[in-house]
């Protein structure tokens, strides 16, 4: 039973389409081509995988995705129960999101230098900061409590100085981002090396292995498990400060879009503006998962 529940979901997805919106008399034809979008990924993803723990995992998802877009439906085209300013039906959001893609797509080349630029910024000084620093024991004392009293620290505090003391608002944008991965970044680094087994440590030695052969081919790869989720951590800190970063002098971006008309009331532009960033996340945290099990692929 459970296994046909994402396909009953889309069932009954579909019957509420078809009903559509009673108060204007008119079915949600986009309602329903998303809920087949999601159905036919479902059926093809569930095709070409061997794994069955990943086919129930994607039947899973794709049920509470197709329940949540029924009940949203339900509650503001079928039912005309919830406000329609604040929920407004989903037939309307898919509408209007197709006629934001192209000013989205745009904003988002300008997200992505920010947010890209930040991040990348932040993992080439962390990490090999916090390798060194996690391998010498007298300098990993001296770092690691500064880490811990500093990278709990929002670094939205830090933007009125940022903004007086760098060249430019992009800079401080870029700055926001870069406080907010880094600090992820270094103290995960810094615990994934302080965590090696020192007897590892000890052989490389007795080895004489030069210190440069010990770093990146016994302590990088021992850290890189840790490493990993700090990049991970970094980049879900690096979206979440970038709506912060883009009122920093922006008029574009994924950020700033939903911002500015939350502002303003628009209650449809931003549900646009969260789905699109929401489908941004998607994209960029497979493309992640990807290079991290390239990474740690020694493991499996």
């Amino acid at each position: 039973m459970l296994k046909l529940l994402p396909h009953l979901s889309f069932i009954l997805l579909a019957a509420l389409a078809v009903l559509g919106d009673r108060a204007q008399h008119s079915s949600s034809w986009r309602v329903f081509a998303v809920g087949l979008a999601i159905e036919i990924t479902l059926v093809l993803r569930q095709r070409f995988q061997k794994e069955p723990r990943l086919k129930t995992a994607y039947g899973d998802i794709s049920a509470v995705l197709l329940l949540a877009l029924a009940l949203w439906q339900l509650l503001t085209a079928n039912l005309n129960v919830a406000d329609k300013m604040l929920f407004p039906p989903p037939e309307t959001v898919f509408a209007l999101f197709a006629k934001e893609l192209p000013d989205m797509l745009k904003g988002l080349a300008s997200s992505m230098v920010l947010l890209l630029s930040g991040y990348f910024l932040a993992l080439a000084t962390a990490v090999p900061i916090g390798l060194y620093a996690g391998w010498k024991r007298r300098l990993h004392e001296a770092i690691n409590p500064f880490a811990k009293v500093l990278g709990p620290i929002p670094p939205i505090v830090y933007i009125p100085y940022a903004i007086a003391l760098l060249p430019s608002f992009r800079a401080a944008s870029i700055f926001v981002i870069f406080l907010g991965a880094f600090w992820p970044l270094l103290i995960n680094t810094l615990n994934g090396v302080f965590n090696i087994p020192s007897t590892l440590l000890d052989a490389a030695r007795a080895l004489n292995l030069k210190e440069r052969t010990i770093l990146f081919r016994v302590i990088l790869p021992g850290a890189m498990p840790s490493i990993c989720a700090g990049a991970t951590l970094a980049l879900v800190f690096s979206f979440l400060l970038l709506a912060a970063a883009e009122l920093i002098g922006a008029t574009s971006g994924l950020g700033w879009y939903v911002k500015n008309f939350s502002d303003f009331g628009d209650y449809q532009r931003v549900i646009v503006g969260i789905i699109f960033m929401g489908l941004v996340v998607t994209v960029v945290t497979f493309i992640t998962d990807r290079i991290e099990k390239r990474l740690l692929r020694w493991r499996d």
